[in-house]
Parts: C-alpha cells; structure tokens; sequence
C-alpha cells in the first residue's frame, strides 16, 4: 500500500469510488465519507484492498488510491 499509516482500525476518508455501488452506498458516502478499516482484501495480485465500513454499519471495499488517512 502507497499509504503505510493505514492499519486496521484507522479512520479513513473515501476520496472516489472506481467501481459503481448500489445508490444506498453513493448517500451513505455524501452524508458521511470517514469510515473505519476493518480488514485488507488481495485484489488482482497486484495490490491490496481495503475493507472500510462506513459510520452506518455500511461496508465496501477499496483500493488503497480511493482513501485517504481522515
């Protein structure tokens, strides 16, 4: 990860989303973008994901270039 700060339990901000998410998720992020990592994820063999679950007890995951330390 390009972001070595992060560690479960940090408090992130989701800065973008690459992928399309349900429209439940796309309110929950304009309401409240600051979630908590709750695990990492290996993705394509290229990289990590991040497993953030959001201050609803919405949970999506991320690559570590759509979060940002909150």
């Amino acid at each position: 990860m390009s972001q070595a700060a992060i560690t479960i339990g940090s408090k992130v901000r989701v800065t973008r989303v690459r992928d399309r998410i349900p429209a439940d998720l796309v309110t929950a992020l304009k309401t409240d973008a600051v979630g908590t990592v709750k695990d990492f994820r290996v993705t394509d063999g290229k990289g990590i994901g991040v497993v953030v679950e959001l201050a609803g007890g919405n949970t999506l995951w991320l690559f570590d270039d759509e979060i940002v330390p909150a």
